[in-house]
This record gives C-alpha cells, sequence and structure tokens, in this order.
C-alpha cells in the first residue's frame, strides 16, 4: 500500500505565511486604487466646476460686452491640448463660444458649490461636464460648461495606482524575505535536533542539547531524551544479560565437554558409567539454566503484556502444586495447599496475567523450596502453599505463600536474594546444588510485569516465606476485608495435602 507523501514543514510555513501576506498586499492595492478612483473624481469635477465658475464670473464682469470679451478668454483657458477641455457658452437662442455640440444635460448629475456636475457622450466619447448658470438682467441665462474625457481621469488615477503600489510591492517583496528568513532560522532546532540524533549509535546514547532548543519544542526532545535513558538502560541491562549468561552457560558446557571426555576415553566400566551420570548431571543443569534464560527473556515487559488473560489464582496454585507432588514425595516432603480467606474454598480469585508466566513463578518458589527442605530436615520437611485474598491500599490482590521449614535466607544474603545470578552459596556445604541464581529474578520480573510484588520474610518456625501479591479485578467483598483484619493462622494448621 503507498504512503501518502509527506508534507514539509518548511513550505507548508511557507505557504501559509505568504499566500496571506500576497493577498493582502493584492486586497491593498485593489482598495488604494479605488480610493484613487474617488480622489481623482473628486479632483478633476472639482476643477472642471472651478473653470466653468471663472468663466461665469468673467461673464458677470464683463456685462453688456460678455459676447465680445469672453471667447477670446475661454480659447486661451481651454487651447490646453493636453487637458483635452470643450467648453460651450451659450444663452440658450445663441451660440457665443465654444463648442455646440456639447449635450446641455446628462446622467450621473451631482452638485458642486454654483456648478451641477454630470456625464454625458461628446463626439462619441464619454466626458465629464460642469455647467454654470449666469443670469440677466434681460433675456435668458448665460450657460457655461466646461468639459473633460473621462479616459483623462482614468490615466490620472493609473498614476496614482503606480505611486502607491510601488513602495507597497517593495514591502511585499521585504516582507516574503523576512517571511523566508524567519521560518529558517525558526525551523534550524530541528535539523539540529535531527543531526544530533544521527550522530546517535547503539553504543553512545546521549541526551539530546536543549539548551538552544524552543519551549514549544521542549515537550519532544524532552520525550526523546527519555525514550534515549529508556533505550539506554534497557541496552546495558541486555549487554549485562548476555555477558552473565555467556558466564553462566561456560560452566555447564564446560562440564559436559569434559565428562563427555572422559567417558570416552576411560577404559573402566564403572569410570564409564560415573563419567556418564555426571554428563547427564551437566546437561540437566545446561538445560534448566536454558529454561530459565528463556523464562527471564519471555518476563520483559511489553512482550507479553498483549497475551494476558484472566487467571485464577487459587485454582492455578493448586494445579501447579499438584505438578510438584511427586517430587516432593521422591524427597519425603510434605506439600499442603490451603485457603484462609474463604470456608468453602471455590469463589475463583481472578486477576489479569499471562498463566504461563504465573505458574512459571509457582513453580521457581516450589522448587527453590524443594532445593533446600531436604538437607534441613530429611524426614520432616514441610511446604505449604497458602492462598487467601487481601486487601493492599483499598485494591483487592491474590496473595499467594509458599512457606517451608527448611534453613531459611541468612539476613546479609536477603538485601540480594532477588537479584539475577545471585547464589545463596552460602548454603552449598550442605550439598544442594545453588542453581544459577536466576529463579528468584525471574519472580520478581514477572510479577513486576503484572504489576504485583513479591517479597521474602522468615517463617515463624523457621524457614523461608515469600508472598506473592497480585491485583484483582473483581472488587473487594466485606468477607475478604474480615479474613484480612482477623488473625491470620499459620500456614503450618492442617494443611491439605495434594
Amino acid at each position: 500500500m503507498p504512503h501518502p507523501a509527506a508534507n514539509s514543514l518548511r513550505r507548508t510555513l511557507l505557504r501559509r505565511l505568504a499566500a496571506p501576506l500576497s493577498l493582502l498586499a493584492l486586497m491593498s492595492g485593489l482598495i488604494a486604487y479605488w480610493l484613487a478612483w474617488q480622489y481623482t473624481q473628486h479632483v478633476v469635477d472639482r476643477s472642471l466646476a472651478d473653470l466653468a465658475t471663472a468663466i461665469s464670473k468673467q461673464i458677470q464682469i464683463a456685462g453688456p460686452n460678455a459676447k465680445v470679451d469672453v471667447p477670446p478668454l475661454a480659447q486661451a483657458m481651454f487651447s490646453d491640448p493636453v487637458e483635452k477641455l470643450v467648453y460651450r457658452i451659450s444663452n440658450g437662442d445663441t451660440e457665443i463660444a465654444g463648442d455646440p455640440n456639447l449635450p446641455l444635460q446628462g446622467k450621473s448629475v451631482r452638485l458642486m458649490h454654483y456648478a451641477y456636475v454630470f456625464e454625458t457622450q461628446h463626439n462619441g466619447v464619454a466626458v465629464r461636464v460642469a455647467q454654470v448658470r449666469v443670469d440677466q438682467p434681460t433675456g435668458n441665462p448665460i450657460v457655461v460648461e466646461v468639459g473633460q474625457p473621462v479616459q483623462h481621469r482614468f490615466q490620472i488615477a493609473a498614476e496614482f495606482l503606480v505611486a502607491i503600489m510601488m513602495p507597497l510591492l517593495l514591502l511585499l517583496l521585504a516582507g516574503w524575505v523576512i517571511v523566508w528568513r524567519v521560518v529558517n532560522q525558526q525551523l534550524n532546532p530541528l535539523t539540529d535536533l535531527a543531526d544530533s540524533l544521527n550522530r546517535q549509535t547503539h553504543t553512545s546514547l546521549e541526551p539530546v542539547d536543549e539548551t538552544f532548543v524552543p519551549v514549544e519544542i521542549r515537550p519532544l526532545t524532552g520525550a526523546l531524551n527519555a525514550l534515549l535513558d529508556r533505550l539506554k538502560s534497557a541496552l546495558d541491562a541486555q549487554r549485562k544479560f548476555i555477558a552473565d549468561a555467556a558466564h553462566q552457560l561456560r560452566t555447564p558446557l564446560t562440564a559436559v565437554k569434559l565428562h563427555a571426555e572422559q567417558a570416552a576415553t576411560a577404559r573402566d566400566p564403572q569410570v564409564t558409567l560415573a563419567a556418564v551420570r555426571e554428563l547427564r548431571a551437566a546437561a540437566d543443569r545446561a538445560v534448566r539454566l536454558s529454561n530459565q534464560l528463556l523464562s527471564l527473556a519471555r518476563a520483559e515487559p511489553g512482550e507479553q503484556a498483549a497475551r494476558f488473560v484472566n487467571v485464577d489464582m487459587a485454582a492455578l496454585a493448586f494445579e501447579t502444586g499438584a505438578e510438584w507432588v511427586p517430587r516432593a514425595l521422591a524427597v519425603h516432603v510434605d506439600l499442603g495447599f490451603q485457603r484462609l480467606d474463604d470456608p468453602e474454598n471455590d469463589r475463583p480469585l481472578t486477576a489479569r496475567g499471562n498463566p504461563v508466566l504465573l505458574h512459571e513463578v509457582i513453580a521457581n518458589l516450589l522448587d527453590n523450596a524443594l532445593k533446600y527442605v531436604p538437607p534441613s530436615r530429611f524426614d520432616g520437611g514441610r511446604i505449604t502453599v497458602t492462598v487467601s485474598q487481601s486487601v493492599i491500599d483499598d485494591a483487592p490482590t491474590a496473595e499467594i505463600i509458599v512457606e517451608d521449614n527448611g534453613p531459611g535466607v541468612p539476613l546479609a544474603q536477603q538485601a540480594d536474594l532477588f537479584k539475577r545470578f545471585f547464589r545463596g552459596d552460602g548454603q552449598a556445604d550442605s550439598g544442594v546444588d545453588g542453581g544459577a541464581g536466576l529463579g528468584l529474578a525471574i519472580v520478581h520480573d514477572i510479577m513486576v510485569l503484572h504489576r504485583g510484588s513479591v517479597h521474602y520474610e522468615d517463617a515463624p518456625d523457621g524457614g523461608a516465606r515469600f508472598i506473592v501479591r497480585i491485583p484483582l479485578i473483581t472488587a473487594a467483598t466485606p468477607r475478604a476485608i474480615d479474613a484480612r483484619r482477623a488473625p491470620k493462622k499459620s500456614a503450618h494448621q492442617a494443611p491439605i495435602d495434594l
């Protein structure tokens, strides 16, 4: 599917700024032309009216000699070919001077002082005429008309428009240049930001310098820096995890190689059988370590969250414990299960989660308990899985407790108990295989993924007690709240054997 063409922010800004600026200049030009035309009309009409009034004054001064004195004067006044003026002086019956074809009336009549101004046709050309009447003691009044072609005033208006538009065009050009420079300058931080990101590598993820970044872009750079910081932390953790995993896998794989070579070169059948047994044990340790590493990788946030479903934590704990009964019986350990929050033991404790990973949590805790109980009390080992509902910060929570009567964890080691590849080597003297130190780290990471928690405390009767809590999706009931407030029974009282 073709992707739509990406829009250029620079082009968009220039288009949205330059286009209104050009439109504003065009509208300003049109308004200026309209004002120039109105001003030209007023000035020309006033000029024509003044000329007609001047002739009328001369007629009044000349009196009876007007027919003799005025025509030479009018001929001198209107003889300029540039102005293209025409005139007419008549008394209604006799033409005194001027062009007798100039009409005495027209349209668009307006009164300007003592003159009437109107528009008419003269020799097929539109003219603007100013008309003044001079009353006589006897006879008809003398009519004085002065006309000028309308085209002349268009020429004057065009000259006004050019005079106005030239500075306006220069201002428009200067505005375009300013817009171009301002847009480029304001987009330079984005270019610098892109260059800074292009210089980043998978080994060097430095935060983006926000010194010269505009305030409006700070949220973007802040989010990028936060993303780079998370990515750097994830890459550092991944590199450390790969290095630790390679180091941990090297030991069992080396043991597999050595025992295989010993079995291949041994001549005594007893030695060969012993080497094969050691080879099998080393292979089992390598397989278990590999499975734990895969479980740890699956517990990474983001990948498993989309697979969450509703899980009954009570049923999951019971089913997981049932799977470990044969191994517990093989080492003479009493593995029991009990519910403390509901006497009927049938109400589900529903949480959102990945059932495979939550199964891994309980399985790792049971494996850890079985690993340390037998050396301590071979004939009296006991592990109890307790399920109940509690309320934490007004939120219903499923609580799963795996408690044993083994040696427990020394106080000095409890702070590092859930760290990756941490092993309680102090207990290895009793013959317990300390493992790779990943089981409890897997439990911790899975509970973080499910927004739950896991912590350790010493059991009241000695031994280890791991408490897992995960939020429920059902509302808390009064019975659950009362069960949390009531004194808890010991996890070792009347367990139900699986």
